[in-house]
């Protein structure tokens, strides 16, 4: 790209525009997955709805592949690109609380840990992730599942309105009252449709939580999936415990002799009332006691950044997801299988609960579509090391494919890969040509393309 074409870039930025030459091109390129290693030409490093706009229009008129970076957690990669240009929102991370409304208006730079630490002061809560430095962009923009799921809902359910910068560099307003189609649009259909620079949410009620991990013996996991199919669904909906195969972090809390053992569990979060949180767990303590417990009394914020230092950025990432109504015998027979297989000690299988207030929207008030599942299931295969890529891929497509017969057919298109256009399809089942229709009228000419694409033509 000629570097007089980026000075009259630079002209028009209170951010800022770093190239190859620059020092920090190289830290500035890297997103959440180590496993991704792509050189887009500039990046742009917007600190406003202005810059915003001018790289947007700056790219269009120069014909440029665009990225769009929020946190930059794309599984996927799709924060960057390989030349073109990444608009990185990453230092828009104003967060404005309204307690008066319990409303939190959140800039698309933010990641959970910002919207939430905000939001804790007044004792509310956005209904995010599980990894706390995860952006809210692309999260929320694909659903947003998490702790708070099965009583609040996910976090597009919690999206009252949305502020985007258009391929046109349009500026507008996306809620049920403006522009209701580009809305019902990006609640689940991704960064398609134009480049969000803001989100309003309505703020849930939630300030201690009380939660943490239970791990059991390996022996016991045939018995302990076949309880969780059966029990988590019927548990009171402030009640959420997320299923997992791993193997124990090596190092505090955990005692030492579950080190590096592969093992499963539970990871619980209870957002009622806390006198009422053992009368909720009872059906939990009746199953078996586990081998290893850590539950107690936290704040919300403590919970959702459990487990960011055991995932830090830079590892290398493949995952794949499915939603899942049932669990059967056949299927748990599969999940013990490559359990017992972990091919690393940060690999795992998570079944996220996507039920109680999911399934009460219908799946066509949305773009998301699955409130029929009851679980997002994702297999991850996560090392720090690229020479074990091979290894970890193997074994989550593998997983993934002995599993796929059992799920609903589509994926939490967060939870996806470069899977292509039938995976797309299948993720958004019969609102798909509605999402085509949308995406012909806002972005023609696919300038946002560098995503879970869904095609215009």
């Amino acid at each position: 790209m000629p570097e007089e074409v980026l000075t009259k870039l630079s002209a028009n930025l209170r951010g800022s525009v770093i190239t190859p030459a620059s020092s920090e091109y190289e830290v500035a390129r890297k997103v959440y997955n180590g496993m991704i290693d792509r050189r887009p030409d500039a990046i742009v490093r917007c600190v406003n709805v202005a810059d915003v706009r001018a790289a947007v229009n700056f790219a269009r008129q120069e014909r440029l592949t665009v990225a769009i970076r929020g946190g930059g957690h794309n599984g996927a990669g799709f924060g960057v690109c390989d030349h073109g240009l990444v608009i990185d929102l990453s230092p828009m991370k104003g967060v404005r609380v309204d307690p008066t409304t319990n409303t939190v208006r959140a800039e698309a730079g933010c990641t959970q840990a910002d919207l939430n630490h905000a939001a804790h002061s007044f004792g509310l809560a956005v209904p995010v992730g599980i990894i706390s430095t995860t952006g809210i962009a692309g999260l929320t923009l694909g659903g947003g599942t998490g702790y708070l799921t099965r009583k609040y809902g996910m976090a597009l359910d919690n999206l009252l309105e949305a502020d985007l910068v258009l391929a046109d560099g349009r500026f507008v307003t996306a809620s049920t009252k403006e522009n209701p189609d580009l809305f019902w649009a990006i609640r689940g259909g991704g960064g398609n449709f134009g480049l969000v620079t803001s989100f309003l949410f309505r703020g849930c009620p939630v300030g201690q939580v009380f939660a943490g991990p239970m791990l059991w013996e390996m022996e016991h996991a045939r018995e302990l999936l076949q309880w969780y199919r059966e029990a988590a669904p019927a548990l009171p909906e402030e009640l959420y415990g997320f299923f997992a195969f791993l193997k124990v972090p090596p190092g505090p809390p955990f005692p030492e002799e579950l080190h590096r053992k592969t093992m499963c569990g539970i990871v619980w979060a209870y957002c009622g009332p806390l006198d009422k949180a053992e009368e909720a767990f009872r059906p939990v303590r009746n199953f078996r006691a586990p081998k290893f417990e850590l539950t107690g009394s936290m704040p919300y914020t403590a919970l959702q950044s459990m487990f960011d230092a055991i995932y830090p950025p830079g590892d290398q990432w493949y995952w794949r997801g499915d939603f899942v109504a049932q669990i059967p015998d056949a299927a748990i027979e599969e999940h013990l299988k490559f359990a017992e297989q972990l091919p690393t000690l940060k690999s795992t299988m998570h079944l996220y609960p996507v039920d109680g207030a999911v399934s009460r929207i219908d799946r066509h008030e949305t773009a998301f579509n699955y409130r029929d599942a009851k679980w997002s299931m994702v297999i991850v295969g996560v090392d720090p090391e690229p020479a074990n890529v091979e290894k970890i891929t193997t074994w989550t497509k593998r997983y993934w494919a002995a599993l796929h017969p059992y799920s609903l057919g589509g994926a939490y298109v967060n939870f996806m890969m470069d899977e292509g256009l039938d995976r797309i399809k299948a993720t958004y089942r019969d609102n798909y040509d509605r999402l085509v229709e949308i995406k012909r009228k806002y972005d023609p000419h696919n300038f946002f393309h560098v995503n879970q694409n869904i095609r215009p033509d």
